[in-house]
């Protein structure tokens, strides 16, 4: 395979990767964890945070920085099972372990 080739399918690959982005971005999960409810958009990125009342204090300090790290690696990982989902359904990512 030619160099030509390669780069062909590097280029191919990168706009397989916005085009997906693009779709990922249109995605949301909402999560729930203890009196935290946390909103991600399909690139991981947090556009929401609601916080119950009663955690807002001093004394409930560890248990609602707790309930954020939960709610966001809970959002995260739904995040790789859609992203993973697209990738599969496109059928254009020929990548070992998702087919």
């Amino acid at each position: 395979m030619s160099l030509f080739s390669k780069l062909n399918q590097i280029k191919d690959l990168r706009q397989q990767g916005k085009a997906l982005q693009n779709q990922l971005a249109d995605e949301s999960v909402t999560v729930q964890k203890h009196g935290v409810t946390l909103t991600m958009d399909g690139n991981q990125k947090t556009v929401k945070v609601d916080i119950a009342p009663d955690l807002l204090s001093v004394e409930k300090k560890s248990r609602l920085e707790e309930a954020i790290k939960d709610a966001q690696n809970e959002a995260i990982t739904k995040v790789q099972k859609i992203m993973v989902e697209k990738m599969r359904a496109s059928g254009k990512f020929n990548l070992p372990g998702l087919n």
